[in-house]
């Protein structure tokens, strides 16, 4: 059976052959094969991972999508699907062998159909986010997957990484929200799991073999996604609290007083927000504090606003909260989100920095960020931290800004120690790509990794999707 390590056009006559077929297929607008017009889809969002394509291919229907993959196939070249490329783990763009075809989705961009009696959205996979979005709220409905990047992220892309976001408290992470999916195998077949149903316990659930896996075991060129009714008010609010763990406290009172209407609960430090300040020409309402939660709730029915500052007046009281202040508006709410959405700017411009999308058990939240801290006090003592992140579900941006002489990789593996000290994933939304593959393989169980190797080997035996992300490259067969 073919190396996997050999998925590339065997001669530049085969590469030569493969676009001339590619070409009559897909047509002008559907092959770029010049080197500014590949560009853009040949670097990652953050640029830390540039590479060089063979050609970018655009289908506009699943039926060419299966027709490019079984091209490649044939010729012996991987294909590296690729949505709004807005990833931060290097899992959508090719590797620098100028051998590797990138499968782009963006030309299959529509909304297929909105139900909103059964709450469900289909759309293809290169729909943006945020048209899913508006779609779903034109019918009196939401789609909850609600990212930074949900201008250019696709649904194919958030479907293929198990995207997170601010919502999750709530509803979950991408994974809970598919009821179903169309999919291209590494052969060119389609598998059509496009199911609108609840309830479906006939046999495998196979569309969850494409979620999260970033397109290295088929490439998801649909999705059918469940909606909820949209809610009829909102209640957004800014506390500082003494301390992370007083941040705990604060979850677990506004969680018993508001139930599950709490949709967002975002943990921020003082750092942060100095941050802020100083690059951002952003002033938080609050005037001081080491640390900072961003609560979020939302109902469909009434009362919520006044059951919500009965909560935030309990916290005070209780000194688990030392300071707030509620929206009044849905203009000020904006403007209490704009902190949290521009903390990672802020860090760019303060300096370079490690960052670290990890998660623990929301409990043990306080304890591993002070474990984290202490690790670094010692081992790297010119490092300045910025921590933030979804407190709700457990998913901390351990980020870390790098003083002079400071080791990235050092400092890499003395923050994922302490993850691993708590049971907790070096990963939390943002996969794992071809930046996290070989810590992957030294922190998961063996057990885990021989079983995901063996699933890679069954769809896709000759290594034709996304090779190197994910799991390392296997040589042989």
């Amino acid at each position: 059976m073919t190396s996997s390590s050999a998925s590339s056009p065997s001669s530049p006559a085969a590469a030569g052959d493969l676009l001339a077929r590619l070409a009559a297929r897909l047509g002008p607008a559907g092959l770029l094969t010049a080197e500014d017009d590949m560009a853009p889809f040949a670097v990652d969002w953050r640029r830390l991972f540039p590479g060089r394509p063979l050609c970018v291919a655009r289908p506009a229907s699943t039926e060419e999508v299966a027709e490019v993959v079984r091209l490649a196939h044939a010729a012996g070249a991987a294909v590296v699907p690729q949505g709004g490329n807005t990833g931060l783990a290097g899992g959508a763009v090719p590797d620098g062998s100028g051998r590797q075809v990138v499968l782009s989705l963006n030309r299959m961009n529509k909304v297929r159909a909105v139900d909103p009696v059964g709450l469900t959205l289909s759309a293809d996979a290169g729909c943006i986010l945020k048209v899913a979005q508006d779609a779903a709220a034109a019918t009196g409905r939401l789609l909850p997957i609600s990212l930074a990047a949900e201008g250019s992220a696709t649904v194919g892309g958030v479907v293929s990484t198990n995207a997170g976001g601010v919502n999750v408290v709530r509803y979950g992470m991408a994974r809970a929200l598919v009821l179903g999916a169309e999919v291209v195998l590494a052969d060119g077949t389609v598998l059509d799991l496009m199911r609108l149903l609840r309830k479906d316990n006939a046999g495998y659930d196979l569309k969850q073999l494409f979620i999260g896996t970033e397109g290295t075991l088929g490439i998801v060129t649909g999705a059918v996604l469940r909606l909820m009714p949209r809610p009829r008010d909102t209640v957004t609010a800014l506390l500082s609290v003494p301390s992370p763990a007083a941040g705990v406290a604060l979850l677990g009172l506004v969680q018993e007083r508001l139930g599950d209407t709490v949709s967002a609960f975002e943990l921020m430090s003082g750092f942060s927000f100095d941050l802020l300040r100083r690059h951002m020409s952003l002033t938080p309402p609050i005037a001081s504090g080491d640390w900072f939660v961003l609560v979020e709730a939302a109902a469909s029915l009434a009362g919520l606003r006044e059951a919500a500052e009965e909560a935030l007046a309990a916290a005070l009281e209780d000194g688990i909260a030392l300071d707030g202040v509620v929206a009044e508006t849905g203009a000020q709410a904006a403007q209490l989100w704009a902190l949290r959405e521009h903390i990672t700017d802020g860090e760019a411009r303060e300096g370079k920095s490690m960052k670290h999308d990890v998660s623990v058990p929301i409990a043990d939240v306080p304890a591993f960020l002070a474990a984290a801290d202490a690790a670094l006090a010692a081992g790297a003592p010119g490092a300045r931290v910025n921590a933030f992140g979804h407190l709700g579900d457990g998913n901390i941006h351990y980020n870390v800004i790098l003083g002079p002489g400071d080791d990235g990789a050092r400092i890499n593996a003395l923050v994922h120690d302490v993850v691993m000290r708590f049971a907790g994933s070096i990963s939390a939304e943002h996969g794992i790509g071809q930046y996290r593959v070989e810590e992957l393989v030294q922190r998961r169980p063996a057990a885990e990794i021989a079983l995901a190797q063996r699933l890679k080997a069954a769809l896709d035996p000759d290594g034709v999707l996304n090779p190197g992300k994910v799991l390392p490259v296997a040589k042989h067969r």
